[in-house]
């Protein structure tokens, strides 16, 4: 038996990007029954590619009820309804096999991993507040948006002196925007920029001396992206919901690996579900962006545990 449902988790508060605005987490739970276990997954539908709830819960309900891993890469294509059944079928793998799900993938066991927590995007007041209650947490990202960000980053660095900083312009800057903001991202000691520009306009990296390293969110969905990235991009953000699920990511972090990127590992705004399979892909990660379950009010049970920024490994209750 396969179902999906829509559940909707509240936020801590309003949570803001240069696209807009949100005060809920809507996801899709698959479930997964067969050969005695269950197992579960989630995805987080995604406006930017066109996605909605009905969507995607479409496409999941079209799939036949037994369908294996295997089967699933050839019916969906990368997206939420792939993540969610891919990771869905890990976990039923895991249960029925008794064994963890990293081990079946042949991947080192998760530890300890220090991820990211994200600034909302605001004024640089508002910014530099956030900063301040947060400025404990060894590792921040910071939301940005084109006009104003010298002031934001500023801000942000006043209020989290000792933090190592990274930020995400969500595809809101202009080549003559890096160039400007570039140098002083640097000199405030960021160490990396989030998809600076519109997805489809990446060849002017090649116009630019990225004295900040970039890293490819937007423009990196699945091994077929890597080939018009080269020569482009420092790193690629490794999503599940963008690669269509843990089977694809780890094959694109393998050949990510290879092809001289570095790799960093990031989420949608969801629930502890949604994060506990991307820690298969968190050894050797440049950076680790899983901080979803820190933004709700509500999660999971049982939810990861963090211990401040640090995220240990899921337990087995909630998957793989």
């Amino acid at each position: 038996m396969l179902e999906v449902t829509a559940e909707r988790f509240a936020l801590r508060e309003v949570f803001t990007i240069s696209r807009g605005s949100k005060t809920h987490a809507d996801v899709l739970t698959v479930r997964v029954s067969r050969d005695g276990g269950v197992g579960q997954g989630e995805c987080v539908p995604y406006a930017r590619y066109g996605e909605t709830l009905e969507s995607v819960s479409g496409q999941i309900r079209a799939l036949a009820s037994d369908i294996s891993r295997t089967e699933l890469q050839a019916a969906l294509p990368a997206g939420a309804a792939r993540n969610a059944v891919d990771c869905a079928l890990w976990d039923l793998e895991a249960k029925v096999a008794g064994r963890r799900a990293w081990d079946l993938a042949g991947v080192a066991a998760p530890s300890r991993v220090i991820s990211a927590y994200t600034l909302s995007l605001g004024t640089p007041e508002a910014m530099e507040a956030q900063a301040r209650r947060e400025a404990n947490r060894p590792l921040l990202k910071t939301k940005l948006g084109g006009d104003g960000d010298v002031a934001r980053i500023e801000a942000v660095r006043r209020g989290a002196p000792d933090a190592r900083i990274i930020v995400d312009a969500n595809e809101g800057w202009t080549p003559e925007v890096y160039r400007e903001l570039a140098p002083v991202l640097v000199r405030l000691g960021v160490e990396m920029v989030e998809q600076p520009f519109p997805a489809g306009e990446d060849g002017a990296l090649a116009e630019l001396a990225r004295v900040l390293p970039v890293c490819a969110d937007e423009s990196c969905h699945d091994r077929g992206s890597l080939a018009e990235l080269k020569g482009l991009y420092d790193i690629v953000n490794i999503k599940l919901d963008k690669t269509g699920g843990l089977t694809e990511a780890l094959a694109l972090r393998r050949e990510a690996l290879s092809e001289g990127f570095g790799v960093m590992v990031g989420c949608m705004v969801g629930t502890s579900l949604a994060m506990a399979p991307a820690l298969l892909l968190a050894d050797g990660a440049e950076f680790v962006d899983l901080d979803g379950p820190l933004l709700l009010a509500e999660d999971r049970e049982p939810p990861l545990v963090f211990e401040g920024s640090a995220v240990l490994p899921p337990d087995p209750g909630l998957w793989g």
